[in-house]
């Protein structure tokens, strides 16, 4: 009888950990809704559309290996109050530093104009030209990390990027074949070289240079503690599933409605949105993947423009954070600004960029190696003792990765050599 009192506290205390460990939460969610955008749903579509749920599995099959690589990231902003190209510029110095900004800035640009091309789309599909749409995404953008506070750039993002949820209900009406799902693991036609392009295309649309620069520079940038790091941890993991569920999603919807049967490529989301019309219906099926197409473009493109001004500023050694207003940190919103105008102006002066979107993931695929063995380096050589990357973990992370890295380039040759 006399503990009661003490469960009664415990059972109070309870929420309000919950409550604690929740608004950590945000830069873990956020790069892995980017990571679903315009350009990864082209090509989850295609996907799904010329080989059904054969490549599903291949999704899940990520999981892991996402989280463990962006729980580095997480680690390493901690843990070291570093952004990522900060850090890199820290140990090996500028000339290192650069070079991987050279990948970011290659990843950057390449998904700045997918997202721009996807805005565009999707306002297409409604008779609205891009000479409003992409001038309105572009301000909306500015204002929102212009507006000097990380926190209300980070609610402001999580906001839209609950549009993406749209795709589950995408997925849903389509009806799935649950049996066949489960067959597709044990039938892959590996020797086939567009299904291999299109495996290593997942793969690089999975992981991405902003991506890591994004969310270490977030974490530092946040100010996290090291008491916070299990549930950013959480808050990384979640993302990881999620993102992966809603790619998978779209892939989904694709198979059950288009898989071998469609002869038409789907080249954008506009091919996308027509084709999938027939199992949600004409105005609300429009809308409903409109919906989650925007969401995701705009998520995309606020954390891959901010990814590549950190990196840029880190990488010259200027102050990163959204929040200062001293002189260096202007050079963050003059490069944010440049990177976002320049983007939307060259979808706008552009009539076709669609080829852009899967050769841009498989772009990524090829600069994994890169990215992990920095984020692997850097792991040994600046965390702490008891965070250091050693053991089976350690062993473990580079197994997944070397065997990703090897498909995700077989995949991409051979999509060149077929």
């Amino acid at each position: 009888m006399e503990e009661r009192p003490a469960v009664a506290g415990a059972v109070k205390r309870l929420p309000l950990r919950w409550l604690l460990s929740i608004a950590v939460w945000g830069p873990g969610l956020l790069v892995m809704l980017a990571d679903t955008d315009p350009g990864n749903i082209v090509t989850a579509a295609q996907s799904g559309s010329k080989w059904g749920y054969h490549l599903l599995p291949l999704l899940v099959a990520l999981i892991p290996l996402l989280y463990m690589v962006q729980e580095l990231t997480v680690r390493l902003g901690i843990f070291t109050g570093r952004g990522h190209g900060e850090l890199i510029r820290e140990k090996f110095g500028p000339g290192w530093a650069w070079f991987a900004v050279l990948g970011l800035t290659v990843a950057a640009v390449g998904s700045m104009v997918t997202e721009f091309t996807g805005v565009a789309g999707v306002g297409e599909m409604y008779g609205v030209s891009r000479s409003i749409t992409l001038p309105s995404a572009a301000a909306v953008l500015m204002a929102i990390v212009l507006s000097g506070s990380y926190q209300r750039m980070e609610r402001a993002t999580l906001l839209i990027g609950l549009f993406e949820l749209a795709f589950f209900v995408v997925a849903g009406v389509s009806h799935p074949d649950f049996a066949k799902i489960a067959r597709s693991v044990t039938d892959l036609p590996l020797g086939n070289h567009e299904f291999l392009f299109l495996a290593a295309a997942l793969i690089g649309a999975s992981f991405n240079p902003w991506m890591i620069f994004y969310q270490q520079s977030a974490v530092a940038d946040k100010r996290l503690t090291p008491e916070q790091y299990p549930a950013a941890r959480w808050d990384t993991a979640i993302g990881a599933v999620l993102t992966q569920l809603l790619t998978g999603a779209v892939l989904i919807a694709a198979a059950t409605t288009l898989g071998g049967k469609h002869p038409v490529p789907l080249d954008s989301v506009g091919d996308v949105s027509r084709a999938l019309t027939p199992i949600l219906g004409r105005e609300a099926g429009r809308l409903i993947f409109s919906i989650g197409v925007l969401g995701a473009a705009m998520v995309a493109a606020i954390v891959a423009s901010q990814a590549f001004s950190w990196g840029i500023g880190e990488a010259a050694g200027y102050r990163r954070s959204l929040e200062s207003r001293a002189k260096p940190a202007l050079w963050f919103h003059v490069v944010y600004v440049v990177c976002v105008a320049g983007s939307a102006l060259l979808v706008w002066a552009s009539t076709d960029l669609v080829w852009l979107t899967v050769a841009a993931q498989v772009v990524n695929t090829f600069m994994l190696p890169m990215l992990i063995g920095f984020l692997v380096v850097l792991a040994r050589r600046s965390l702490p003792d008891a965070q250091r990357l050693q053991g089976g973990y350690l062993a473990v992370l580079l197994a997944a990765s070397a065997a990703t890295c090897i498909i995700g380039f077989v995949g991409g040759l051979s999509g060149l050599w077929g």
